[in-house]
């Protein structure tokens, strides 16, 4: 009995080992993704190269103290152009030091900080008046600023630049060296029409100058009438003043004048006359000139005289001191310590901005 226990145990090992050995592996179910397995290292991990260290500017050093640090002091230059003419031979005076003028300010005697003479570089705006009221010397004005520009441009160091004044005021021809380019824009210009914006031309050409270092110079070709402009006299003298220019004015109303009536002063109406006082009160504020040819003889002698001026020329350099900004007029008178019979033409004032 126990025999036959045995042997049926044995068979049934032997069925259950056959069934194992004929198991089929499942396939993978292609809907169902397989799942990864995770790789978990058994070995520590070696250490890759050492990144590169990155440089770290040292700080600035620390701000000086008080006591250290420069001190900017704001000034005001004021530059005073000035001509000296001996009255007896019209000759400008050279060779003057800083110690043959005596300046004053309000009244009050200034130090004069220092002198240059007249090699520093003209920046310059020509004026040319082509409303209607001038037909009758339009060719005399043409002829008088193209002598203008090749007497007294110097092309090496000098600039200038023209405008034409009507009914509206336009900058014909921007600054330039080149005598040549300013000449064949007077030629280009159309025919003189419609009223004259002379001030606001003044105002617009002072400005425009603002922009350049150098003496600043403004030559006014017209009867000097105005009839359209939006600034007043005084507002523009005064703007002319800030931008610190000097005003020279080749009057043409005596050339008309004597163009009607044969005589260097003809009848002419107020408004003529009033604009000939406002032109010379301009040229005298400024340290400028008035000039009134009739003829190319007169003309040629007006355009020398500005031309010697300007080439003998001293700048003077004033630099007031702890003076209140407000805008304010000062003015200025300066004489010569000799006993010499001089004309001296010089501003007569500047504003504090």
């Amino acid at each position: 009995m126990t025999r036959s226990i045995l042997i049926l145990l044995l068979l049934s090992l032997v069925s259950v080992s056959a069934a194992q050995s004929g198991r089929v592996k499942k396939k993978p179910d292609p809907d169902k993704p397989e799942k990864e397995d995770k790789y978990v290292p058994t070995q520590a991990l070696k250490p890759g190269p050492s990144p590169t260290p990155t440089v770290v500017p040292e700080p600035p050093p620390p701000p000086p103290q008080d006591d250290d640090r420069p001190i900017n002091v704001e000034s005001n230059l004021v530059p005073i152009p000035v001509s000296v003419v001996d009255r007896l031979t019209g000759r400008a005076l050279s060779g003057l030091t800083i110690e043959d003028f005596e300046l004053k300010v309000d009244g009050a005697a200034v130090k004069i900080d220092d002198i240059y003479r007249a090699e520093s570089p003209v920046r310059l705006a020509l004026l040319f008046d082509n409303s209607s009221s001038v037909t009758v010397a339009r060719e005399f004005e043409q002829n008088a600023a193209i002598r203008f520009f090749r007497k007294v441009i110097r092309p090496s160091t000098d600039l200038a630049a023209l405008y034409s004044v009507a009914g509206v005021f336009r900058l014909e021809q921007p600054m330039t060296k080149d005598v040549s380019k300013l000449v064949s824009a007077i030629r280009n210009l159309p025919e003189p029409q419609g009223a004259t914006t002379l001030h606001d031309a003044i105002v617009n050409a002072s400005n425009y100058l603002q922009d350049y270092t150098g003496r600043r110079v403004i030559v006014i070709v017209s009867d000097g009438q105005d009839t359209l402009s939006d600034y007043t006299f005084d507002e523009m003298v005064r703007i002319v003043q800030l931008n610190n220019c000097q005003v020279y004015i080749v009057h043409t109303n005596e050339f008309e004048n004597f163009k009607r009536t044969g005589k260097r002063s003809g009848s002419a109406n107020l408004r003529a006359l009033a604009a000939e006082r406002r032109m010379q009160n301009l040229a005298a504020q400024t340290g400028g000139e008035v000039y009134s040819p009739i003829d190319d003889d007169e003309l040629d002698k007006a355009f020398a005289q500005i031309s010697v001026e300007l080439s003998n020329q001293y700048i003077l350099a004033y630099y007031p001191e702890n003076e209140t900004k407000d805008d304010r007029f000062r003015e200025i008178e300066l004489t010569v310590r000799s006993d010499l019979d001089l004309t001296i033409r010089t501003r007569k004032g500047y504003y504090v901005r």
